[in-house]
């Protein structure tokens, strides 16, 4: 087909005296096609009949007003819906073939009789004024820490002025994470905006029947740095689009920088968040123009950050353990039927006692999980040695594979006292050190020693330093003894055929 463009240069090479023979042939068509042109003096598209008549007999013609009338009272209703409605009522009188003319029919109806399409309106954002944040999951990336699959969401803060962002790696949605990842955003930053938007997460608006907007907490975290906060309406991820863009950007400038690192595994999580911290200085640094508009207009951070916690009032039950956030934890079991504060950071959980803070313990992620740190316990469980057979949480006192092997040996070989025996040696290694214990116990395993209380001591006594795990070196395979195996195995198959 000619195009306009083609025509317009046919005639200025005429009109620059070309003959119409090598003017067609400059223009790419053929010359009785140039003549036509020529004496036309019209460009294609304007000699171009609108296509308003139809070639062939609509099908849907006796049952249009029908599907017309279900579309009226039921805009949502598919196509295909309607059509596989169409085959059931009317057997055999319609193809599966005349799908696309019904779908085509539809999406007519819809552009010109249909309901009011939802209009989005573009917005001109002011420097300094406005930011927005939200969290985006990074689990498709398919990072690892030491080949182990690294779960994990990135609260993600964005400037929509200048697009200036950064981001905190954190595990679940919650206010800790929010308030510490805002305010790592904030403080990185310098300053604070004017007003704060994010999406309708739980950890900051209020469930629709209450009349209080915002949490508390959440309020308080605004309140504290001067904020406005908005929040975006139900199902309208396009009111927080920016940070929604970014989201998109920031996953696919990650995936190429691990493409280009050549692996997505990381030694440690501190490697993997500088490795982070690298790919959002490199993404800002053409931003610095507009950034500059932005941080002329930010107000002055507060004199301190505010703390990034949930504080509970709990009491500790008979078992010495707590229950926090459908989690269950262990505590010392001196603390039993006291009440005491547990203060819930993102990654880890603060326990307060006669205003001292007693212990630090890493947060579980998830719920309906428990952590039962043997230290805390083992002072009365080795006075009750006939509880741990069937105590609950009982699989969580072998702190390495060595104690449960141990274990398993002493109930096969001595199984009326291997409760009392191996709740000694637990004992133990919370007395000593466990490491020395693992160590002693390592060692009576691979000489198939008697495994006892006494035999540990033994060797712990006689220990001047823990030795260092054994480094395992693999040599690298010489593929060259594959190629020589595979001729070998031919040589071998020759013999065998001649004999």
């Amino acid at each position: 087909m000619v195009t306009d463009k083609q025509v317009r240069m046919l005639m200025e090479l005429l009109g620059k005296g070309k003959n119409l023979c090598t003017s067609a042939a400059k223009a790419d068509m053929d010359e009785k096609t140039a003549r036509k042109y020529r004496g036309l003096n019209k460009l294609p598209s304007e000699i171009k009949v609108d296509h308003t008549w139809r070639t062939r007999e609509d099908p849907f013609d006796e049952v249009w007003e029908d599907v017309k009338g279900k579309l009226k009272n039921n805009s949502g209703l598919e196509a295909k819906t309607l059509f596989e409605d169409l085959q059931r009522r009317y057997p055999g009188a319609f193809a599966d073939g005349q799908l696309r003319t019904l779908q085509r029919r539809v999406k007519i109806w819809r552009a010109l009789e249909g309901s009011h399409k939802e209009v989005f309106y573009p917005q001109v954002h002011k420097p300094g004024e406005l930011c927005q944040s939200d969290f985006t999951d990074m689990n498709a990336l398919g990072v690892t820490i030491l080949g182990k699959p690294f779960d994990h969401l990135v609260y993600h803060f964005v400037l929509t002025y200048s697009n200036w962002e950064t981001g905190t790696i954190c595990f679940s949605e919650s206010f800790e994470s929010l308030s510490e990842g805002f305010q790592n955003g904030v403080w990185e930053l310098g300053g604070v905006p004017g007003k704060h938007r994010t999406d309708r997460l739980t950890a900051a608006v209020q469930k629709p029947d209450n009349p209080e907007e915002f949490t508390q907490r959440y309020r308080a975290l605004l309140n504290h740095y001067g904020l406005q906060g908005h929040k975006t309406q139900p199902a309208s991820p396009n009111e927080n689009g920016d940070v929604e863009q970014r989201h998109y950007r920031l996953k696919k400038a990650l995936e190429q920088s691990l493409m280009l690192r050549g692996s997505c595994d990381f030694i440690s999580r501190e490697d993997y968040a500088a490795f982070l911290k690298k790919l959002f200085i490199q993404l800002n640094a053409g931003r610095s123009d507009r950034f500059k508009e932005e941080v002329d207009l930010l107000r002055r951070l507060p004199a301190n950050r505010l703390d990034s916690c949930k504080r509970l009032q709990v009491r500790v039950g008979p078992s010495s353990t707590i229950r926090v956030i459908h989690n269950v934890y262990s505590v010392d079991s001196r603390l039993i039927r006291e009440n005491i504060q547990i203060r819930v950071y993102v990654e880890h959980l603060e326990v307060w006692y006669a205003q001292q803070c007693i212990e630090k313990i890493p947060r579980l992620r998830g719920e309906g999980k428990r952590r039962i740190q043997y230290r805390h316990i083992i002072d009365w469980l080795v006075r009750k040695p006939g509880a741990f057979e069937n105590y609950r949480y009982r699989e969580e006192l072998f702190p390495t594979h060595r104690f449960r092997m141990a274990y398993d040996w002493l109930k096969s070989h001595h199984p009326s006292r291997s409760a009392k025996e191996y709740l000694g040696i637990l004992h133990l290694a919370a007395k000593e050190n466990e490491a020395a214990v693992d160590y002693a116990l390592k060692t009576l395993i691979e000489k198939e020693e008697l495994i006892s209380i006494g035999a540990v001591e033994t060797i712990i006594d006689t220990l001047t330093q823990i030795p260092s795990p054994t480094q395992i070196i693999i040599a690298e395979v010489d593929l060259g003894a594959y190629d020589a195996l595979l001729s070998m195995n031919k040589e071998v198959l020759s013999c065998c055929q001649m004999n």
